[in-house]
Formats: C-alpha cells, sequence, structure tokens
C-alpha cells in the first residue's frame, strides 16, 4: 500500500494510507486527506492507484500548484521517494512505511489480536438455567484473563465513530451474547430536563415485549447514586418494596449500573431476568460495570464525534464566507442578530461571460471559475478582511462593514476592487498558455446603511445584507464597462484617501433608481492613464 508522508524526513512523521482509485487532498471536509492548510486549495490534487499498483498524481487547477522533485506539475506517475509538495505542504511517497521510521524493534497489527466471542462463552441453550455471565471455563484465574479478553473485545467493537442510535444497538447485541438477559435497556440524561429518557431497548426471543418494562425505582436509584445494583429477587428486595413496576413485570433478578464515562452519570445500563431467581452474582455486576465503562465511553465518543462533525459543517459554512479571523470569533458567538450597519458593497462581475466560456468544455469553465473565485475571495476578499455574501453565476457580492467594521471600510473595499482588476491580469497570463482564454470583469461600489444578519433556518442559513445599497452595487456594476470600477458618491464620501485618479462622470440613470447617480471612474491601471482633456478629480483628502 503507498502512503504519503509528512514532514518527510521528521524522526514521526505521519502518514497518510492511499486507498485503491482516487484520492483527494486539499482544504474541503470531502476529501480523503484534509489538511486545513491556508497555502492548499479546497481540492487540491488527486492521487490515483492505478490497477498496477502505481500512483498517478493530478493537479487540479489549485492556486498554489504542486510539485514533484521541486517541478510544478499537472499529472505525474509517482515513484518511491519522490518528494511531493502541494502548496507550501511538503509529504513524500514511499511503499515501504518501515523505511521512514527509524528503530523500529518489532511491529504489531490489533487486527491479530481480535478474539471470537464465542470462543469463550457458552451457547444460548433453550431452557437452561446457569449464571448470568456465559463463560465456559470455571477456573477462577482463567475466567478472569478471558473476562478482560471480551471487555478488549468490547472496547474494540465500540471504537469506531457511529451514529448514536446504532451505537447504542450494538452495545445490547453485545450484553446478549456475553450474558444470560432476558430483556435489557439503554436510558440517557436528557441535558434540557436532567431527567432519564429510554434510549435503545431489546427483548430475548420469546419474551413478550411491553411499552415500559423496567422499574423507575431502580433506574432512578442508579442514576442519583451512581452506583450499580443487583438485585437476585426484586420482588421481595425491601429497597424496592414500594415499586408496582416490580410486582407487574414479576422481574426477579436485575441488575442495573450507571454509564460514567467520567465524573457525570450521562446514563444507566438496565438488564434483568424474568424467571430464574439468583441468577446474577457480584461477578456479574462486576463485568456488568465493566462493560458499561467501555460503554459509556463509546457514547461519550460519540456524541464529542457528532458535535465536531456540527462545528466542522459550521466552521466550513463560515469559512466560505468570512477571512479566518472573523469566522474564529464568529463560531465562539452566539447566532449574529439582524441589525441595521453602514457597509461598503463591491459587486464584480466577468464581462461578456456567457460568450467567452462557450469556448471551453463545462469541466473547464468550472475550473476556470474555482480558480477565479478562490483569488478573489481567499486572496483578496477576505485579505482585505471583508465578507463574502454570495457567488451569482460568475458574479459574486463582497461587504466591508459587517458583521464588524473597521473605520476605513471604504477604503478596504476600493482597494480590494483595485486588486481583483490587478489580479485578472495574471490570471490571463496563466490561462493564455493552459486554454488559449482571457477575461475581463466589471466592478461597481456602493456604501450605504444595510439590514444585515443571517437570513435562513437554524441549520441552514446564509450570512446576507438587505437593502438599496446593495442593489445599487449591482446597477453600478452593469454601468461599467469591461476592465472598469466605478464607485458612488456615497462611497467617495467615505474615503479619506485614494491613491489612483477618479473621473466625474455625468449623472447617470440606473435600473430601478428613479434619480440619476453621481458616479466616479477609478483610473486603477497607470499603464493605461486616462485619456486628456476628460475632467479628473482627486478623492477627498
Amino acid at each position: 500500500m503507498p502512503y504519503l508522508v509528512a514532514p518527510p524526513n521528521a524522526p514521526n512523521p505521519k502518514s497518510y494510507p492511499l486507498v485503491s482509485g482516487s484520492n483527494l487532498i486539499g482544504r474541503g471536509l470531502d476529501n480523503h486527506i484534509v489538511l486545513m492548510h491556508p497555502s492548499l486549495s479546497r481540492h487540491h490534487a488527486q492521487l490515483t492507484i492505478q490497477d498496477n499498483g502505481q500512483v498517478l498524481l493530478k493537479d487540479l487547477d489549485s492556486l498554489n500548484h504542486t510539485y514533484v522533485n521541486d517541478q510544478q506539475i499537472q499529472q505525474c506517475q509517482l515513484k518511491e521517494g519522490d518528494l511531493v509538495r502541494f502548496g507550501t505542504i511538503d509529504m513524500k511517497i514511499t511503499w515501504n512505511l518501515t523505511a521512514t521510521v527509524p528503530n523500529i524493534l518489532s511491529r504489531f497489527a490489533p487486527e491479530n489480536s481480535r478474539i471470537e466471542l464465542q470462543d469463550l462463552l457458552e451457547p444460548d441453550i433453550p431452557g437452561k438455567s446457569g449464571i448470568g455471565l456465559k463463560l465456559k471455563q470455571q477456573d477462577d484465574q482463567t475466567r478472569s484473563v478471558d473476562k478482560l479478553k471480551i471487555l478488549l473485545e468490547v472496547s474494540q467493537q465500540l471504537s469506531s465513530p457511529k451514529e448514536l442510535g446504532e451505537l447504542l444497538d450494538k452495545i445490547l447485541d453485545l450484553l446478549f451474547e456475553i450474558m444470560t438477559v432476558d430483556r435489557g435497556l439503554i436510558l440517557l440524561v436528557n441535558p434540557q430536563t436532567q431527567e432519564l429518557e429510554q434510549k435503545a431497548i431489546k427483548f430475548r426471543s420469546g419474551i413478550p415485549t411491553g411499552l415500559r418494562f423496567y422499574s423507575t425505582t431502580i433506574t432512578n436509584f442508579v442514576y442519583a447514586s451512581g452506583e450499580g445494583i443487583l438485585t437476585d429477587d426484586a420482588i421481595r428486595d425491601q429497597r424496592f418494596h414500594d415499586s408496582r413496576s416490580i410486582v407487574q413485570q414479576a422481574i426477579h433478578a436485575a441488575m442495573c449500573v450507571p454509564l460514567k464515562p467520567r465524573d457525570e452519570v450521562i446514563g444507566v445500563l438496565y438488564t434483568d431476568n424474568l424467571s430464574i431467581r439468583a441468577i446474577y452474582s457480584h461477578e456479574d455486576l462486576e463485568f456488568l460495570a465493566g462493560l458499561a465503562n467501555q460503554a459509556a465511553i463509546a457514547i461519550d465518543n460519540a456524541r464529542l464525534y457528532n458535535k465536531i462533525q456540527a462545528e466542522a459543517i459550521l466552521r466550513t459554512k463560515l469559512e466560505r464566507f468570512f477571512p479566518q479571523n472573523v469566522w474564529k470569533k464568529l463560531s465562539e458567538e452566539s447566532q449574529l442578530e439582524v441589525i441595521d450597519t453602514k457597509v461598503t458593497v463591491v459587486f464584480a462581475d466577468i464581462s461578456r461571460f456567457t460568450e467567452l466560456s462557450s469556448h471551453l468544455e463545462p469541466r473547464q469553465v468550472i475550473a476556470m471559475l474555482n480558480e477565479y473565485f478562490s483569488v478573489m475571495v481567499e486572496g483578496i476578499v477576505f485579505q482585505f478582511e471583508g465578507t463574502l455574501e454570495q457567488y451569482i453565476g460568475d458574479a459574486l457580492l463582497a461587504v466591508w462593514g459587517a458583521p464588524y467594521q473597521h473605520p476605513n471600510d471604504a477604503e478596504r473595499a476600493v482597494k480590494a476592487a483595485i486588486e481583483m482588476q490587478k489580479a485578472v491580469t495574471q490570471l490571463n497570463q496563466r490561462w493564455a498558455q493552459r486554454w488559449n482564454f482571457n477575461i475581463q470583469i466589471h466592478i461597481g461600489v456602493n456604501t450605504g446603511v444595510v439590514a444585515a444578519g443571517n437570513i435562513g433556518s437554524e441549520q441552514l442559513f446564509q450570512y446576507g445584507t438587505i437593502g438599496t445599497t446593495t442593489n445599487i452595487s449591482s446597477r453600478i456594476c452593469d454601468v461599467a464597462h469591461a476592465g472598469e470600477i466605478l464607485i458612488s458618491q456615497s462611497t467617495l464620501n467615505e474615503l479619506k484617501q485614494c491613491d489612483v485618479p477618479l473621473q466625474q462622470l455625468p449623472p447617470t440613470h440606473v435600473k430601478g433608481i428613479p434619480e440619476p447617480l453621481q458616479l466616479y471612474r477609478l483610473w486603477w491601471n497607470q499603464q493605461h492613464p486616462p485619456p486628456q482633456g476628460q475632467e479628473l478629480m482627486a478623492s477627498n483628502s
């Protein structure tokens, strides 16, 4: 099996196994190898394990490229020991993992130590009565070893992340396989009510099922005390003489233990037997407590895993629209409230995009747009601490001033617009060699008050701005020609300084706005100065 190893020459490098077929690497959570590093694109590169075992590396039009042995590549067959660089992340390809880790004394594969539970347990025999723990061996020392083996196997079977419902069913399946149980139940604490709620239940074949068979007296006692209990004849147990459910359900032997991964009880594991008194011993209670400890850790890990997954999804949403310092702060705060705030809006659109893109294959159009948006948003909008509001086809809408304001938001927005135009020149140089293709963009900038906040449901939201300010920026963009930046009077009023000349345009009517707008053209390209005789002005200083 081939591996990627990073850092290549570190004493204890981290290894990433490559699976048969396609392996994607990048910042996106849907990649096979996820590396949260700013130099990587969301989908940076693809490594394909071919039928002959060789690895084919392909760059997915990444922003910072892929290199093999310091040579930039688009596609390359890898060989043992090749040094691969994704953006600025150095890795090495190897088929011999032990060669990258010095001083290995021995190797151990955990899967080779797995046991079959059936080898240690008595089979279920209908009608046969016996002890609760179905161990074959009766020798005390052998039984102790076998119990440890079973608990180890239980921990291994519960170790991989699972959905909570699936995990709870697995716990009860193992319980029924290991012990003589008629009915089993898992109750978990509701974080809001702090009361036990039934989450999983299992009956031995032939046992009648009911709506609620367990004794809340027993389960609440264990939850409150944090201690496991064993009763060999619950009907006659003086601790539970007031419990009607014990009498009604004809519970004879029962055990109940807390699920306690750390200091706090998160639930209980309950089991009983309807027909055999004194079937359970103190040994059975100790074993059930050990099994419950493994189950509690697995349940806690499953919850943490689900929480991490939810936070990762939220972080991905925030990362798409906010610069890093903003989304980190947002992730620590509660849901954003809708507020009225002054913003500067930048609306950038690709000129004649439909006509231009007709000369490319659909996949090439997607690759081009991904690279374009990556440069515009991650390389420019976020660098000037703006917020991406949305993509609209080949256009993008970004705002400065929401959710957080700076005293120079208008200046940041204008500088970002200028950098966007300059970046197009660099992209065109790259695309001319690759696709014989180039673009131009036109940009509108406007400043005003909007309502800003989360739009949508709690699960599917998008941070956005609503108001005429946003609409006007789009209309100004429509007026701008290819390669132009037009700003409104309201934006000019906010500028304390501007390093490029401005040309005042005649009052301009835009769609949907009754009064003409006073617009200004930014002559951002110093290589192409404004024509002589046109009215120029300096910005407010």
